[in-house]
């Protein structure tokens, strides 16, 4: 019998940490057998040089060492699945658990020792016997030991007997059902099972299953243990027990109070700047170190030591219970709580969020209490989402919390609501100040940073959160525009002064004048564009419908929006008249635009498959509560000035071909993202959309990489990442209906967004099950053996044979290898 593999997984270099894929164990030794990685790990060792990095400077060297480890791919050795791809406690599905665990050696003097002990022990009469399934050297030349775990026993009881029977010292750290290890080079590999990550025969999984429930816990060994129900044997010559002896404290009794709504949600904004946002904090074996990690964020700076304690019982109520919980805290005050300190500008800001959170939380509950409604709202202030039992369209991508410095300074005075909008619309700006310069994107076409933003939002929704930051970012071109506008006027006024017999003063060189007026025409358009020397000319409309001065004959305002986006583009007009303005020129023009949904619809009706819509980056604010407090902006002042004075110097310093090979890898991961998408939900709307919303995300990141000195920085792959996702989810919400009519009249199409067909199927199915499913969503018969025969290439399916006799697709049946159900 075939045994199957299954591997969680983010195989990517500077991957974010929170996501996980299900790849066979192919995928897996692609990753550890690449050029980059072994690279990688010799910098970490020490046995190559780090480029830009003095080998003199110690401690250069080691914070580099430690960045690059930082990157490497991983994979989670406890579950080969996670729900919705997302790397949290609560997301490892209980049926994908692999039993096997892995035991961390970090001490050198030991590595050696615990090889030889680990082959010792799998090789004597205990428990331990044939339960060795892994081993390799770590990133640091330390040691993992990957195991399988005893019948019945649980990851931290397998892990503490184990270390144990090894002689080395157990750590804590290594039992969370998330917990993530980086991934070395092939030749650290010193030895594999051919059971490492497989799925076990299905009596065996029952078995072990079974002796779970039988002490009271889950099917994947979690939960609390039926005291003193098991005991094991750590090794043949051992009579130990491993059991579980700790002792609950009785500090839930206390007469502390309830917890503020304010201090709960700034202890879960302190959670995400401690980097512990989607981990389970409460967790035996990681809960004393998180507090540690969130009480150092900041928590002791706006709290005190008996309302941090209010909170803890809330937020977490077993580690409460405990005696050390108690002791971490009054230490921690002792030692480090200083209220005489300033704040940094994080708890400042940290502090400030949770005011006003807290106070929008109290303003719906006050609504809600004066409403008659029926139950169909409920607020969970724990994560300050107003949920609606109707079916709406799913939320945008949440932004992420740690941004690029120059994000991060452009929205800092931008209430939370608007902060996507904005985020997005700051680049048409930016970008404006590139001149002569060009980045090569992935298909080896050079493009410049041709970048326009559309916000559709309601009436009222606060579509004019974007002009203040707009505003500083264009405040030195407007100020040299404002000086060449007056040459241009005195000019004028000179020619009409001499009337048409008189000597008149040529046009004035050097009219660079990049900002234009919205109801501009097209002569005047194709006149500024010439004069601006290769230079990027830029509106911010009010309204969409201002780009209609641009229409001339034939709705030009469309081809020029095009134009605008495509590399090497040509444009102009040719006229007999001496006056006439005669030119030819290569279109640079970057914009933003507002207008309300239904206007944006309308507005590109009647071009909606031919070409505006994917060349645009698409953003939305989202609908208010009524009668919500109003957002509050901070203030726009010299401090922010200076503070982006060196960002705006460095993108008008910038020349020529421009390299950056961390936005270009990013660019082929997104792609790939984006093609395995396609290819399971089989929407080719959204297909068609993401090559160029990969080109707009590849263009912004490139900004960011120049404007901040041609630095790369690590959230920028995060941001980014998020900013293709939010434009897609934006286009694919206010036109991919409206596409997929236009491209298929009478085709019946989604409200939903596209669907991952792969996961609507059964573990096992059939061929007649799937063309069901394609017309079900509205797609031919046509196109399913191609289909299937895609998924089984690229590992997602394989074909069940019938007495080892080969089957045609249209007679077979398939199993499922990746996405499979949770109770199957």
């Amino acid at each position: 019998m075939e045994i199957v593999h299954v591997v969680a997984i983010n195989p990517y270099r500077k991957g974010n940490k929170g996501k996980v894929f299900s790849y066979n164990i192919d995928t897996y030794d692609k990753v550890i057998g690449s050029k980059e990685i072994k690279k990688m790990i010799q910098q970490i060792r020490g046995e190559l040089p780090i480029d830009g990095v003095d080998l003199n400077d110690a401690q250069a060297v080691k914070k580099a060492q430690e960045r690059l480890k930082s990157e490497l791919p991983f994979f989670c050795p406890h579950y080969g699945m996670f729900k919705n791809n997302v790397r949290r406690q609560e997301n490892a599905m209980p049926e994908s658990f692999l039993f096997q665990t892995i035991i961390d050696v970090d001490d050198k003097e030991y590595v050696e020792k615990a090889i030889e002990k680990a082959r010792e022990l799998n090789c004597s009469s205990g428990i331990w016997n044939g339960s060795l399934l892994h081993l390799c050297y770590s990133a640091r030349k330390k040691l993992h030991i990957g195991i399988r775990m005893p019948i019945g026993m649980t990851i931290e009881e397998t892990q503490k007997a184990y270390c144990e029977a090894l002689g080395v010292p157990y750590d804590e750290s290594c039992i969370t059902p998330e917990r993530m290890i980086f991934l070395t080079d092939k030749d650290s590999e010193i030895y594999r099972s051919k059971m490492w990550c497989a799925v076990l025969p299905e009596s065996e999984i029952q078995a072990r299953r079974q002796a779970f429930l039988d002490r009271g816990l889950t099917v994947d060994g979690r939960g609390d243990a039926k005291v003193n129900s098991l005991q094991f044997t750590v090794n043949g010559n051992s009579n130990d027990n491993v059991q579980n002896n700790r002792l609950s404290g009785n500090h839930g009794s206390g007469e502390l109070g309830e917890a503020s709504e304010k201090n709960l949600i700034a202890f879960d904004l302190f959670v995400q700047s401690a980097g512990l946002e989607g981990m389970a904090i409460d967790t035996v074996g990681s809960r004393h170190s998180s507090l540690l990690a969130i009480m150092s964020a900041g928590a002791s700076r706006v709290m005190s030591e008996e309302e941090l304690m209010k909170v803890v019982r809330t937020k977490m109520p077993s580690y409460y219970q405990e005696d050390d919980c108690h002791q971490l805290i009054h230490d921690f005050y002792a030692k480090y709580a200083d209220s005489s300190k300033p704040m940094s500008r994080d708890v400042i800001r940290v502090n400030a969020l949770a005011e006003q959170k807290a106070n929008e939380v109290k303003s719906e509950e006050r609504r809600v209490k004066n409403s008659n409604a029926d139950g169909n709202y409920t607020v969970q202030s724990s994560n300050l989402q107003v949920q609606s039992s109707d079916e709406d369209y799913p939320e945008p991508p949440a932004m992420p919390e740690k941004l690029p410095k120059l994000v991060e300074l452009l929205i800092s005075r931008t209430p939370e609501i608007y902060k996507p909008a904005v985020a997005h619309a700051i680049f048409p700006p930016l970008a404006t100040h590139l001149w002569q310069t060009s980045f090569r994107y992935i298909d080896n076409v050079v493009h410049e940073a041709t970048l326009s933003t559309c916000l559709l939002a309601g009436t009222g929704a606060g579509k004019s959160s974007v002009d203040k930051p707009i505003r500083y970012i264009m405040e030195d071109i407007r100020k040299r525009d404002a000086e060449n506008l007056k040459r241009e006027k005195e000019w004028k006024e000179e020619v009409t002064r001499k009337g048409a017999n008189k000597d008149k003063r040529k046009r004035p060189d050097n009219l660079v004048i990049q900002e234009i007026d919205a109801d501009m025409t097209s002569p005047a358009f194709v006149m500024r564009t010439a004069e601006a020397q290769g230079r990027f000319l830029y509106t911010s409309l009010n309204e969409l419908d201002q780009f209609d001065a641009l229409r001339g004959s034939g709705n030009q305002q469309f081809r020029i929006m095009c134009l605008a986006f495509d590399p090497f583009n040509l444009f102009g007009q040719q006229r007999v008249g001496v006056q006439s303005v005669t030119e030819r020129v290569t279109i640079r023009f970057n914009w933003n635009a507002s207008t309300t949904i239904q206007k944006g619809q309308r507005y590109f009706s009647k071009v909606l498959t031919d070409g505006p819509i994917s060349r645009i980056n698409f953003c939305t604010i989202p609908e208010r509560e009524i009668g919500d407090e109003m957002p509050v902006y901070g203030d726009y002042d010299d401090a922010y000035r200076e503070a982006l004075k060196p960002y705006i110097e460095n993108l008008n310093n910038a020349r020529g071909l421009i390299d950056c090979p961390e936005a270009f890898q990013l660019a082929l991961k997104l792609k790939d993202e984006n093609a395995e998408f396609s290819r399971l939900s089989q929407d080719r709307v959204y297909e068609n959309l993401s090559f160029r919303a990969n080109v707009i995300a590849y263009l912004k990141a490139c900004v960011l990489y120049v404007a901040n000195g041609c630095k790369w920085e690590p959230e920028i792959d995060e941001f980014i990442r998020w900013s293709e996702r939010y434009d897609l989810y934006c286009k694919m919400r206010f036109f991919g209906d409206a596409i997929k009519r236009a491209n298929d009249t009478g085709e019946k199409s989604s409200k939903r967004g596209p669907s991952n067909m792969l996961m609507q199927l059964p573990d096992e199915f059939t061929y007649q099950q799937v063309i069901d499913l394609r017309v079900a969503n509205g797609m031919s018969q046509k196109g399913t053996s191609k289909m299937l025969g895609n998924w089984k290439d690229r590992h997602y399916i394989r074909a069940k044979e019938n007495d080892s006799v080969p089957q045609f697709l249209s007679s077979s049946v398939f199993i499922k290898l990746k996405f499979r159900k949770e109770n199957s």
